[in-house]
């Protein structure tokens, strides 16, 4: 980067310390190069034009080109307004003033050539624009001074400053025009020009340049496409390049070619017929075993798709060729499921598994811990529990993390180094991931899917109701526990809240008591003890409680296969993704099963949204798509991915199609020249030792 362009911001015209200051505390602006990468996020567009009868029932920003009839002075002298009549040839139409009356008032003299841009609105009956931005026609040229305009991300602070958007443009515009006047000023090209051609893209100067002050849209859009394609080819190339080291590294993994345990359990103790989706998967995961190369794959299977059973016979296959298997859960719920739910499969087949957790007690971490070192104990289950250093494996080859986004990437770590050659790694999740979101952040994973759910299943059936219907809920509810099934009713909330009006479990167990003092009813939230809560669990599982009123302790991997019925109250309190993971605990056999969203009468657009698609679908990968749609890719992975999501111009739901270009781009090059020792290349590699030298971390993410 040309030295001019790391210099500080105060350095240019109409920016003292003050507003440097300023600029670098609310956008981060420091310096020069800041700037000029503090994009526009739209544009005004003045040179399409609306005709003033055409100004009723229009809601957004316009450009109106007419002739000054006459300008008024309107109001007490406290509250004066200006008011500017202008014509075009299908009406009149009034600009209004509050502020700077007389200035305005000085320019604009009847008969002068305008164009107004502003949003319309009414008042007495009348249409006007208040506070418009104006700009004059030449009458020689009939041109403006300017016709696309840039508007910037800024701040109410900055806005006070003088800093709006206008402001921050009057400063851009000062810097792009001091950039092309010195020719000496360079912005490095980065990408190889085979890309370039390939993509027909422009430079990367004339893309800072144009994106910034652009003459008309199309150039605009060609400047924004470049600069969005290079942001999406450097993620890619940071991914695919780890994924390449990580393969460099260990090309030396643990063979499995055995597999008898595997072909014993699919012959003769398999209770059900796998999906074509399960049989393509766990060839998958033998296919990488079986060469030595180093598994990485996740695996991402909608609710109730038999993501456990393919982790099973995963595990049978480590379990055949000598060597042991762990299974790390986020919490002890769904590791304890897991544990009972293949220890008897286990047992057909002569393999001791035991389960670790927090709540384990001394004398049986004991007894575990000399199993694992002696290679007794072939399977562990566990929570957090497993990473401590005292659980230590004598020949460990497989780990299996499920709903691996609830750790972080450095617990994860832990795992992969419980044996000198790294185990093969199964990461697996019930949140399904869009395609743009498992391109960039799992992107150094080789990825599998289940699509299909278990032969049988029926669709689960879903409504949305208000609070008013309680009583016909309540004899719904009625209806399923007399059929012989079972429900859960979940809240937001344990106990109620003065800041939220929203529906709360402690009141909610008092009204169902009330309503069935008949039927047996658990209860289960995150604050009782893991004791209680395996107890109240049990129950329910062995049918002795009918009605589980739970907090979303329940939302992942429990296994009820009788219940039948998810009522989820104040529904619109939850994200899409929670509600389609609390709706998963039902439909688990073959009885018809509901699910009723229960929300008050006061919605956001956005919760209206999210009620809607849920009653619309039960594709959970159609469901992470309008998740990401409505809340972006930070909201939707959490804080731990937020770092390389962080893009300062591109968007992974609208750039998909760049996106992909992006990655076959670059996928290409790690693929023909992985350290870019050609000379083709050698922008590539100048461009990363840079960021590395800014101090970006160019590590791994997942």
């Amino acid at each position: 980067m040309h030295i001019y362009l790391e210099k500080e911001i105060e350095s240019l015209k109409g920016i003292g310390k003050q507003k440097a200051k300023l600029l670098t505390k609310e956008l981060g602006i420091k310096k020069i190069k800041d700037l000029l990468n503090h994009f526009p996020f739209r544009y005004d567009d003045k040179t399409q034009f609306c005709k003033i009868k055409d100004l009723e029932n229009i809601e957004f920003n316009v450009s109106i080109k007419g002739v000054v009839l006459q300008t008024k002075l309107v109001g007490s002298s406290f509250k004066k307004r200006l008011v500017a009549e202008i014509k075009d040839e299908t009406g009149k139409l009034e600009l209004v003033w509050f502020k700077g009356l007389a200035w305005v008032g000085k320019l604009l003299k009847p008969g002068l050539e305008i164009i107004a841009y502003g949003k319309p609105t009414k008042f007495n009956d009348k249409i006007n624009i208040a506070h418009p931005e104006v700009d004059y026609i030449s009458k020689s040229t009939h041109q403006t001074k300017s016709n696309v305009i840039p508007v910037y991300k800024t701040t109410e602070l900055l806005s006070k400053r003088f800093l709006n958007s206008r402001g921050i443009y009057r400063i851009q515009k000062e810097l792009i025009d001091s950039i092309k006047e010195n020719k000496n000023i360079e912005i490095p090209e980065n990408l190889p020009s085979k890309v370039l051609e390939a993509e027909n893209l422009m430079n990367r100067k004339d893309a800072f340049l144009q994106i910034h002050l652009p003459e008309n849209l199309n150039e605009a859009n060609e400047a924004r496409r470049r600069l969005k394609f290079e942001e999406l080819f450097y993620l890619q190339i940071r991914i695919l390049k780890q994924k390449y080291l990580k393969n460099e590294e260990k090309l030396i993994g643990h063979k499995f070619p055995k597999k008898e345990l595997l072909d014993e359990f699919i012959n003769n103790h398999l209770p059900f017929e796998l999906t074509r989706s399960q049989h393509k998967v766990i060839k998958e995961v033998y296919d990488d075993v079986l060469t030595g190369k180093h598994m990485n794959r996740l695996l991402q299977g909608d609710v109730g798709s038999g993501k456990t059973i393919v982790a099973f016979m995963s595990m049978l296959i480590a379990v055949s060729n000598g060597f042991q298997v762990t299974m790390m859960a986020p919490t002890e719920i769904l590791a304890e499921q897991h544990f009972n739910t293949l220890k008897p499969f286990f047992e057909k087949l002569n393999i001791k598994s035991e389960i670790l957790c927090g709540s384990t007690k001394q004398k049986l971490r004991r007894e575990i811990f000399i199993g694992l070192e002696t290679g007794y104990t072939k399977v562990l289950f566990g929570t957090h529990a497993l990473l401590e250093e005292n659980v230590k494996f004598k020949n460990l080859g497989l780990a299996i993390v499920d709903e691996q986004h609830r750790f972080g990437v450095a617990q994860r770590a832990k795992l992969w180094k419980k044996n000198t050659i790294p185990p093969h790694i199964l990461v697996m999740t019930a949140t399904p991931i869009p395609r743009t979101l498992a391109m960039t952040v799992y992107g150094d994973l080789d990825v599998s899917i289940l699509k299909e759910l278990p032969k049988g299943r029926k669709p689960i059936k879903t409504a949305w109701m208000k609070d008013s219907s309680r009583l016909k809920i309540f004899g719904f509810i009625r209806e399923q526990i007399d059929k012989g099934t079972q429900a859960y009713i979940v809240y937001p909330l344990i106990e109620e809240s003065t800041k939220l009006d929203y529906k709360y479990l402690e009141d909610g167990y008092e009204s169902i008591k009330r309503a069935f003092p008949d039927v047996p009813i658990g209860v289960l939230h995150g604050r009782m003890r893991p004791d209680d809560k395996d107890y109240e669990m049990d129950l329910f599982v062995r049918g002795k409680t009918k009605i589980m009123i739970a907090t979303t302790v329940i939302e992942v991997g429990i296994n009820v296969p009788n219940a039948t019925l998810m009522i989820i109250e104040s529904a619109e309190r939850f994200g899409l993704s929670q509600l389609h993971q609390l709706r998963g605990r039902v439909g688990r056999a073959n009885l018809q099963s509901y699910c009723i969203l229960v929300s008050g009468f006061k919605l956001t657009q956005e919760s209206k949204e999210r009620l809607s698609i849920m009653i619309k679908t039960t594709d959970g990968f159609e469901i992470a798509n309008e998740d990401l749609k409505l809340r972006g890719p930070g909201n939707l992975l959490g804080t731990q991915q937020s770092g390389i999501l962080e893009l300062k111009i591109a968007d992974l739901v609208k750039d998909e199609d760049i996106l992909t270009k992006a990655r076959n781009s670059a996928k290409q090059i790690i693929e023909e020249d992985p350290n870019f020792n050609k000379k083709e290349n050698a922008v590539i590699k100048e461009y990363l030792n840079d960021l590395i030298e800014q101090g970006i971390d160019m590590t791994g993410i997942s």
